[in-house]
């Protein structure tokens, strides 16, 4: 009995400190995966992002690995996208058209949070 309070208090506590230094933001996705801008043509797999300006700093950003979860739609024709899961992604490219806190999945990262229909979300992310 002791143990299973111990482990319900963990998990509390692990929720609770995702949720206070996740970043608030919004996700998209993109389907051609190479060349990129950290990797040039070596193929990185599909649990992949492309970093807004700001996030990319120059490609500081390469190789970091950020989980995201989906909270909410941005448009009214998927009113409720999200799955309920959440998706560790590595940063492998620069998303010039991306606004702050921005994230551009791949297709394959982002269907596993939200339905692709929606083709943005909005999300909490944080790096890993």
């Amino acid at each position: 009995m002791a143990i299973q309070r111990i482990i319900i208090a963990a998990l509390i506590a692990t929720s609770l400190i995702y949720m206070a230094t996740a970043i608030p933001g919004t996700a998209t996705f993109y389907t051609t995966y190479v060349p990129s801008a950290c990797y040039g043509f070596q193929d990185q797999g599909t649990m992949i992002a492309a970093a807004n300006p700001s996030l990319y700093n120059n490609g500081a950003a390469c190789g970091r690995r950020y989980r995201v979860k989906c909270t909410g739609a941005t448009n009214v024709g998927i009113p409720q996208p999200c799955t309920g899961n959440e998706v560790t992604v590595t940063i492998v490219d620069l998303c010039p058209g991306c606004g702050n806190d921005q994230l551009d999945l791949s297709r394959e990262a982002f269907s596993i949070i939200a339905n692709t229909d929606a083709g943005r979300i909005i999300t909490d992310y944080n790096q890993v």
